[in-house]
């Protein structure tokens, strides 16, 4: 692997041109889009309908230090320490310094958020969090305001374009490596069928998560690792991809249950709901943690695996009978536990963990730079460096809004011009879409909230096993694969390679965290390098 290479695809058959071109409708592709008129003509492209996305399934809510008894520098100290070590100070500080004002941006573009009685907006706490700074939208419907909000602001505005049903393939490059665009198709209900391509002086990556990767997941249909691939594929560096943030209350369906799981947020163990087991036993104390049922995600999502394998269940139970006024409170949640069948009011709550967030991903700079010229990555899809080894509860949306407004300035301070195309580089083998399922099942299996030597070997080498299965009829479905098993494999090397446990990634045959691994591991076309953390968080 030393030279880009790029989805097996029909060559493009109509050419449209912009100055930017965000891939992804979520908050950080679409306030990129935003900001990003400031320098020029922006098309936005994603993959079905401009509000589909994880955004609008995001019931946690946006963290900033608003609060009276609240300051960024302990937003920020929350921060480090859900991270484990591996943050980047830098841009921890520029987070939690910027959010407030981001914050208030969006709700100028009309995103309405949850009042308290004085007028003010309310303030609540979800896990990791020692003070209340979590603002919501309609109870647990923030992602939906949200990205309502945000929709509504792109699409009237005069110098943004969307198409939608469109899948990015590959990023078009100019002879000396910089970026002149992307190849995506269209599907049938796109205003232009079939595949083409998008000219464009920048390229800014919003395409979400990978959560797709396992069978049990948070994540929707779309979340397939798009962008991830993509930076792979051109030669650009990633990484931290080890670091899978496994959810720990998705609400259970059954058994075989798969695809996206969903969600009960952890806002409600912040109102008072705890996890039981099937014993009625409580599965987090403060003994196990200070924090109980509000510690961060990972120390959670543990405690209930290994309560699991311990009864031999395949989940526990959430008890949120006792919140007063949970109805008004969480809607969202009650009503699609009531469609499952269960009443919150009187009964307990099966769940269990499920992928839910990729701490790492395509590697930026604080200006949302990555490694190749010209392409930018913002939101799950980067690793800008805030989550360390596990993201602290509501900063992903600040993240977007954050990082959406570092773009915008850095594009602003000046495009390059639009760059000659070079000539396409080779064609990787296309994997057959009915590899799919078989690769969840065995990242889930073995690759999931806990990891050994022998689980990850046995990844390694059913995805290895799944080369074989190649296919020369280059399809939608066919592309997914091809990408997912790239992200897989880049993944499940990265878990091996760690051998400590630290934030999200835990493996059991080295339970603590190790000094020698307090760095990252970063992955390009060349392989992965281990590069120490200069100023340890």
């Amino acid at each position: 692997m030393t030279a880009a290479t790029r989805l097996l695809a029909p060559d493009p058959g109509w050419t449209t041109t912009t100055d930017v071109v965000v891939v992804g409708s979520g908050v950080a592709g679409l306030m990129t889009a935003l900001h990003a008129t400031r320098a020029g003509r922006v098309l936005v492209v994603t993959k079905v309908h401009v509000d589909d996305g994880s955004t609008r399934w995001a019931q946690g809510g946006v963290a900033a230090a608003l609060g009276a008894d609240d300051s960024p520098l302990e937003h920020e100290r929350d921060t480090l320490e859900a991270g484990v070590g591996l943050c980047d100070r830098e841009a921890v500080r520029v987070l939690c310094e910027e959010g407030p004002g981001r914050l208030r941006e969006l709700i100028a573009l009309g995103a309405a958020f949850d009042l308290d009685p004085s007028g003010e907006l309310s303030l609540t706490r979800e896990g990791g969090h020692h003070r209340d700074r979590i603002v919501h939208a309609g109870g647990d419907a923030t992602g939906a305001e949200v990205s309502r909000a945000l929709v509504a602001a792109v699409l009237a505005h005069p110098r943004i374009q969307v198409i939608e049903h469109a899948l990015v393939l590959d990023l078009l490059r100019t002879a000396d490596g910089g970026t002149a665009g992307i190849t995506l198709h269209v599907l049938g209900e796109g205003t232009q069928d079939g595949v083409g391509a998008v000219h464009a002086r920048a390229v800014v990556l919003a395409t979400g998560g990978m959560g797709q990767v396992f069978s049990s997941t948070t994540n929707p249909s779309v979340s397939t690792g798009d962008g991830v691939a993509l930076a792979l594929r051109a030669g650009a560096a990633v990484t931290d991809l080890e670091f899978v943030q496994f959810h720990p209350t998705a609400l259970w369906l059954g058994p075989g249950a798969t695809g996206q799981q969903p969600l009960i947020s952890e806002a409600v163990r912040g109102e008072g709901a705890f996890l039981v087991d099937s014993r009625g036993a409580r599965v987090i104390t403060t003994e196990d943690h200070p924090l109980a049922d509000l510690a961060p995600r990972d120390v959670v999502a543990k405690a209930i695996t290994r309560r699991m394998q311990a009864l031999g269940t395949d989940h526990v139970f959430l008890d949120a009978r006792g919140i007063d006024g949970i109805e008004a409170r969480f809607p969202t949640i009650v009503a699609r536990c009531r469609q499952a069948g269960i009443d919150p009011l009187v009964d307990l709550i099966p769940v269990a963990p499920a992928a839910h967030y990729a701490s790492g991903g395509v590697l930026t700079d604080l200006d949302g730079r990555t490694s190749v010229p010209g392409l930018y990555a913002c939101g799950e899809v980067a690793c800008t460096g805030v989550h360390g080894a596990n993201r602290l509860a509501s900063n992903s949306l600040l993240e977007g809004l954050v990082f959406a407004g570092r773009i915008g300035d850095d594009l602003q301070r000046g495009l390059p011009e639009q760059g000659v195309i070079a000539r396409q580089c080779r064609a990787t083998v296309l994997l057959d879409p009915s590899t799919r399922p078989l690769l969840a099942h065995a990242m889930t299996e073995g690759s999931g909230v806990l990891r050994s030597a022998d689980s990850l070997a046995g990844t390694a080498k059913a995805l290895l096993a799944l080369e074989d299965r190649a296919s020369e009829a280059p399809s939608p479905a066919a592309w997914e694969a091809t990408g997912l098993h790239a992200v897989a494999t880049a993944l499940v090397a990265a878990a091996t390679r760690r051998e400590e446990t630290r934030g999200a990634h835990w493996r059991e045959d080295f339970p603590a965290a190790a000094q020698g691994w307090q760095g990252h591991l970063v992955t390009t076309l060349e392989g992965t390098t281990y590069q120490p953390v200069e100023d340890p968080a």
